[in-house]
């Protein structure tokens, strides 16, 4: 993978940068779609494609070990094939999947035995064979094994965690010197920083994660019930840390808000449900504030979905029609919702990618923050 820097904002630590993989460029700030099971709810790749149009999307090692299982997906050629995807993909590891089924895993230096969500069967997750299951799934990215602590944590088991996700860090970049690609091109790595909501902790696992020398990092643990503030903090304290030439992907984050927040911080790349499991409950994102389309005021305004969309369903449906959609419980509204909303988030931080370049990302932002904080 190459990493090159485009520019830094002036008024803040935004930066504009491209990476490029066997499956081709990522223009950072990045927000990547999450494809739990090979596929983002509810959207053909099509329409993913042509109308959302993202550089890259997420898929998740746990649920595809499960179903449809590795040897299927090595059986298509990998994920890109299995899927009809020809950009680029992102693997997390599991670890956050295994970390909220706290009551059916457990958790040992060794590494995670947890029972499927699916068919209560027992399974076990280490370092060494998640790097395996990455290979086979084939993504361009693919994550360190760590555990992602709760919130809030105490801090003697967040400080315990933090070690062993290092220890496991050691065990997975070691494992994969012993595996070889499966398809043909070349997949980056990146080590996950932890540490909960402590500085100090944040610190030692920021600079333990940076002095691994991979291609790219991340920063989990966050975006899990914390505050915005403390999110923000964390997030700063990492940035400052990790180096400059290299991307920085925080998971699962989060609001249209937490991700401009985040972009200023240092961050390039972004994932999130929230987009797409906002959109089946009725929820809208725009560059106006956020829309209940259920609720009764709709009901009327046949004015477009999104004058300001960058989709075509923004252009091509009302209002009242998508409130009707979903008060008769047809599909195809959720559907034309997680259209908008994705569209709206690749329109973002394209437009921060677009503003960073120019020189104007932080008076902008500013401004986006207060006008997306509404409720219209």
């Amino acid at each position: 993978m190459k990493f090159t820097l485009h520019r830094r904002d002036p008024q803040t630590k935004a930066r504009a940068a491209t990476l490029e993989t066997d499956h081709g460029k990522i223009d950072t700030p990045i927000f990547m779609p999450v494809g739990t099971v090979a596929s983002v709810k509810g959207v053909h790749q099509r329409e993913l494609r042509e109308e959302v149009d993202p550089d890259i999307i997420l898929g998740n090692t746990y649920h595809l070990f499960l179903r449809p299982k590795t040897p299927i997906l090595k059986q298509a050629g990998g994920l890109h094939k299995f899927m009809g995807w020809d950009r680029n993909i992102l693997t997390d590891s599991g670890g956050y999947q295994v970390y909220s089924l706290s009551a059916n895993r457990k958790i040992k230096e060794e590494g995670v035995k947890f029972k499927s969500h699916i068919d209560g069967s027992t399974h076990m997750f280490t370092p060494e064979n998640v790097m395996e299951i990455q290979r086979t799934i084939g993504a361009d990215i693919i994550m360190a094994f760590d555990e992602c602590t709760p919130y809030p944590c105490d801090y003697n088991y967040a400080k315990r965690s933090m070690q062993m996700t290092h220890r496991w860090l050691d065990r997975c970049m070691a494992h994969l010197k012993k595996v070889p690609f499966e398809y043909g091109y070349e997949q980056t790595f990146f080590p996950i920083v932890q540490g909960s909501t402590y500085t100090d902790l944040r610190k030692q696992s920021a600079e333990y994660i940076a002095n691994a020398g991979a291609a790219g990092n991340a920063i989990g643990g966050l975006s899990v019930g914390e505050p915005a503030e403390e999110l923000y903090a964390m997030a700063e304290v990492v940035c400052d840390i990790l180096p400059e030439d290299k991307p920085r992907y925080l998971m699962g984050v989060g609001t249209p808000t937490n991700i401009l927040e985040n972009i200023a911080l240092g961050v390039d790349m972004f994932d999130c449900v929230m987009p797409t499991r906002n959109a089946r409950n009725g929820m809208l994102f725009t560059a106006q504030g956020t829309i209940n389309i259920k609720n009764k005021k709709w009901e009327d305004d046949f004015s477009a979905l999104d004058e300001m969309g960058t989709t075509f369903v923004d252009r091509e449906y009302s209002k009242a029609y998508l409130r009707h959609l979903f008060a008769a419980n047809e599909y195809l509204g959720k559907q034309i919702a997680t259209i908008h909303n994705l569209g709206f988030y690749l329109w973002l931080v394209r437009e921060a990618r677009r503003r960073i370049l120019e020189g104007s990302f932080g008076p902008w932002k500013d401004k986006m923050v207060k006008q997306m904080d509404k409720r219209l």
